[in-house]
């Protein structure tokens, strides 16, 4: 890796409880949504937060790694379109989510929830910069996000196997793709819909192969902390959540991992996401590894890989949503273009 966008938690206001993150959520924690929503996180947890970030970055420089941030940004303003309305934003922690770099092209995600509509905002002066640096930028149909985006019906039966999102417009977030090569691998999920996975095909041409997954997951959002790609021929696994696919994986010959358990406790609280974060892990190349300092066993996974652990505390950073593949996006890294598949 040589360069990488970092996040940022300052201004973090906790999204409204709508339909969209409601299906995402844990149902014990939407009481804390309703309560909160569109007020901004305890400001304690925010300077820690902010703190821990700031030491990644650090350990990033140190690594060699150019680190680039994005605008402080003020999300507690109410959004408005002619489409919807909700009383703040969100952040701009996590540009996994966002910003989806393909070879020299960076390419800005129309996401689904309506609290993350404007979050392109904050990464604007960067984008500018890289495109007067030479890179393609590139900005999909933005999504309207009125009530034709959303399937009202989801909610009357727990856990049916449906999608909180329709088919009414393309949406993707970058963080439910992964690339290996000249291949990416995506789910659909409660953020990631068909219509925006054949926008991408269609976009990327004949020069990607796009291919679509599928695991056992009541809440699909995300694929990094599910199924992640450690390197060339190297996948670690979620045990709770197994791939439909793996077939096509082991007959190209790919070495697949179960991870283990986390060991985090539940403080501090887990608003956004589950312990599997311990997965959600930044390879800065094939033999070196930014990892949990709490996360002993994956540490011991990593190492009987002959993988370099760089440990890092991410407790309260995690407690917003994101691991350190969330909370980065790699734009420049060394290597060819190949095909592994």
């Amino acid at each position: 890796m040589q360069e990488v966008i970092v996040g940022r938690v300052e201004g973090a206001t906790v999204p409204k409880l709508t339909i969209e993150v409601q299906a995402c959520i844990e149902k014990e924690l939407w009481p804390f949504y309703r309560q909160f929503g569109g007020k901004p996180y305890q400001p304690d947890i925010l300077q820690k937060a902010a703190a821990e970030i700031e030491e990644l970055c650090r350990i990033l420089e140190g690594e060699g790694v150019t680190v680039c941030r994005p605008d402080v940004v003020d999300f507690s303003k109410d959004y408005k379109t002619p489409d919807f309305e909700v009383p703040s934003g969100m952040y701009a922690a996590m540009p996994r989510d966002i910003l989806m770099v393909v070879g020299n092209e960076i390419i800005e995600t129309p996401m689904a929830w309506r609290s993350r509509f404007f979050e392109y905002t904050a990464y604007r002066s960067l984008l500018k910069e890289y495109f007067k640096r030479g890179a393609k930028w590139t900005t999909p149909p933005k999504p309207q996000m009125g009530e034709q985006l959303y399937d009202n019906s989801f909610f009357k039966e727990e856990y049916n196997g449906k999608y909180i999102t329709t088919e009414f417009e393309p949406c993707f977030d970058a963080a439910d793709f992964m690339r290996a090569g000249k291949d990416l691998f995506v789910q659909r999920s409660h953020v990631t819909n068909m219509f925006g996975i054949q926008w991408m095909k269609r976009h990327l041409g004949d020069k990607y192969n796009i291919h679509v997954l599928s695991f056992d997951d009541k809440r699909p959002m995300h694929i990094d902390a599910t199924f992640t790609m450690i390197g060339p021929g190297l996948i670690i696994a979620n045990p709770d959540k197994p791939c439909h696919q793996l077939s096509m994986f082991e007959k190209a010959g790919w070495k697949i991992v179960e991870v283990p358990r986390s060991v985090v406790s539940d403080q501090p609280p887990w608003w956004m996401s589950s312990k599997w974060l311990s997965m959600n892990v930044l390879m800065l190349d094939p033999k070196r590894v930014l990892v949990s300092s709490i996360e002993i066993p994956t540490q011991k996974m990593f190492e009987k890989l002959g993988i370099e652990c760089i440990k890092v505390d991410m407790s309260y950073a995690n407690a917003l949503g994101g691991g350190f593949h969330c909370y980065t996006t790699d734009v420049r890294r060394r290597g060819t273009l190949e095909s592994y598949f």
